[in-house]
């Protein structure tokens, strides 16, 4: 495919180059021929979980004394942006990495470090985090499900939907609440192994509009009994601050996501219209054709310029809330917006299924909903632009 001449991200260094090679690699080899049949199954699969583990794809924000190379976003980083460059984007390793594993690395205790980081780098233990409940999304402090305290265990009932990774997972952070009259000072989070787990039970693997490849589920919980050992953090009652705390990350890894595909649809299409020809010349040859190819590629440019600040910002413990949140609503926006743009010179071809535009159209919808709808970004952003006036 046809480079796009993107400025280079000065965050990557020689290290994050050679794994980038090993990214493509994995992704060419391990996953595009595998794809469409995932799509049909509507997940993954373990398999290719332990494959990535071999290949050193999971876990690299594990410190080194847990069996992990010590890493940071950055890695998680290439590792995601990569595979969406690459048209893998139903494999949920972005949220094993970049999410689920940074609540252990940061508030774990030392037994749960020890005992869960080096599966989650091996593959052995899938991770998925649960907080989108039925009648609870974007709100976080409406969450339903509760825990209370019965002897030397607690005991959860309730229910999650959309949970991303929720059929092959088996390690899930679990929000619930732990004192439903204490508001966002009452949820606590929970790390739940969920092989032979009593009162554990999942529903079905969701259809959805995109990402078939993406196990997505409900899952129910019946007086389920943990130990009290399953706390994550010091104590109970810290759960929603942790997730605020996480959130910015999440949201930034989502702005990744974005701009990779931004990058495939644009190669994809300056490819097909140096091929397709019409009323006896090439598409690309049209007026039109250049000024939405010009608009596009300079969007995408300052988008990754903004990524790259943003990824910047953050390796160096500077990324506000607000400004995360910026990188999630814009560049996903951006990405409905160029990816649209790009199906329309593909023709007729571009919403047949067996040219990829079609799926990408349909996969990049969702990106606008998690993680905090783009309609919850913009009141975050100008939350914190009135907090500063005040």
């Amino acid at each position: 495919m046809i480079d796009l001449n993107f400025p280079k991200s000065p965050w990557m260094g020689s290290e994050h180059l050679m794994l980038a090679d090993t990214c493509r690699h994995f992704y060419e080899k391990e996953c595009l021929p595998n794809y469409d049949f995932w799509e049909e199954r509507g997940h993954v699969g373990r398999e290719i979980w332990r494959r990535a583990g071999e290949m050193g794809l999971l876990g690299a924000e594990v410190p080194e004394e847990y069996g992990g190379i010590g890493g940071t976003f950055a890695h998680d980083a290439v590792i995601a942006y990569q595979g969406n460059l690459a048209g893998i984007d139903g494999w949920g390793g972005g949220l094993h990495n970049a999410i689920v594993i940074p609540y252990i690395v940061h508030y774990g205790s030392e037994e749960q470090k020890k005992d869960l980081l080096p599966k989650l780098i091996s593959g052995e233990l899938i991770g998925a985090i649960a907080m989108t409940e039925p009648s609870a999304g974007s709100d976080l402090q409406a969450i339903k499900t509760t825990a209370h305290i019965d002897g030397n265990c607690y005991s959860i009932s309730g229910s999650k939907t959309f949970i991303t990774n929720g059929i092959l997972a088996n390690l899930i952070i679990l929000a619930v609440k732990t004192d439903p009259k204490a508001g966002a000072k009452g949820i606590s989070l929970f790390l739940v192994e969920t092989d032979r787990l009593e009162g554990f039970s999942r529903g079905r693997n969701l259809k959805k509009l995109g990402m078939k490849s993406n196990d997505t589920a409900e899952l129910f919980f019946e007086n389920m009994r943990l130990p009290a050992s399953a706390l994550l953090g010091l104590e109970k009652g810290q759960g929603f601050i942790q997730m605020m705390h996480q959130l910015p990350q999440e949201r930034l890894l989502i702005g990744v996501y974005a701009v990779a595909r931004i990058e495939r649809a644009l190669r994809l299409t300056l490819d097909y219209v140096n091929q397709r020809s019409a009323f006896g010349r090439k598409i690309s040859e049209f007026q039109n054709t250049q000024f939405v190819l010009a608009e596009c590629v300079s969007e995408a440019t300052i988008g990754k310029v903004f990524l790259d600040h943003c990824i910047l910002e953050h390796l160096e413990g500077r990324l506000t809330t607000e400004k995360a949140s910026m990188a999630k609503y814009w560049l996903t926006d951006l990405q409905g917006k160029i990816i649209d743009r790009c199906l329309q010179l593909f023709g007729g071809y571009g919403i047949m299924a067996e040219y990829p535009l079609e799926r990408m159209y349909r996969d990049n919808r969702i990106e606008r909903i998690y993680a905090g709808t783009n309609e919850i970004m913009k009141l975050v952003i100008a939350r914190g632009l009135l907090k500063g006036m005040q």
